[in-house]
């Protein structure tokens, strides 16, 4: 659990109670039931028309990532990169296949698959970047869910506010109902700038940097093939794979 994400999101949750509670209003009048449906199935409605089901289905299963701290993958990768390139050094590149059952990761698999199987430098290259690029752009994709989100959250309740002022315009002779027209009307605002901006797009922006981590990654990997593929020293690998660490730091 990232605890400094969900501090954060607890934190500004607390500064809006509290500051209700400081101004003396009452902390029953921000929960609105009615406008919490009106914003949370408009923007949903929205999201879905623009992204599909697809990515909005990639897009939730995202959310874990956002609180979740990202591994340092480097000291632990750069061993393994090593003893690969240790073993095609000394034994061949035919005894890199055993690596291939033992590692899970399907992107590890295909480059090793890759340099057993005597595939050209260029042509492992071609085919990773194709493989990096897919998997970056679906990413990206399922990522623009909250994206989109923070952007129609704000804009629909709004569109929350002016059905509330509609109902109690059409209830004037009803004081009865004033009350509760209005405090829809301006609670959906605040629910939708608060989503927006407390959780939509902090949580996009957290994803697009583990992503961002991610491909560092997979772009360490595909230089660590070729240099396996060209059989160059493992000190000289250890030194090359350095440099992305300094630039995922």
């Amino acid at each position: 659990m990232d605890w400094g994400s969900l501090a954060g999101l607890l934190l500004g949750l607390a500064a809006i109670i509290f500051g209700q509670w400081i101004e003396g209003g009452q902390l029953g009048s921000l929960v609105q039931p009615v406008a919490l449906v009106i914003v949370l199935g408009g923007t949903l409605g929205a999201v879905l028309l623009q992204n599909g089901l697809g990515n909005l289905i990639r897009g939730v299963r995202m959310l874990g990532n956002a609180f979740v701290p990202q591994a340092d993958f480097y000291p632990a990768l750069t061993a393994t990169i090593i003893a690969w390139s240790t073993t095609a050094r000394m034994e061949g590149f035919l005894k890199l296949e055993r690596h291939i059952n033992a590692d899970p990761d399907p992107f590890i698999a295909k480059g090793l698959r890759l340099v057993v199987d005597g595939t050209d430098q260029q042509k492992i290259r071609d085919i990773l970047d194709i493989d990096i690029n897919s998997y970056e752009r679906e990413q990206r994709l399922a990522i623009k869910v909250w994206e989109a989100a923070g952007g129609y959250a704000p804009t629909i309740g709004i569109l929350g506010a002016v059905l509330g002022l509609i109902h109690v315009m059409e209830n004037l002779t009803d004081p009865l109902s004033l009350g509760k027209g209005i405090a829809v009307a301006f609670v959906s605002t605040i629910y939708g700038v608060g989503l927006a901006n407390l959780v939509f797009l902090p949580i996009a922006n957290k994803l697009k940097r583990h992503l961002q981590i991610e491909i560092l990654k997979r772009e360490m990997l595909a230089d660590a093939f070729l240099c396996i593929k060209q059989g160059e020293n493992s000190n000289l690998i250890k030194e090359r794979m350095g440099s992305y660490w300094h630039q995922g730091r």
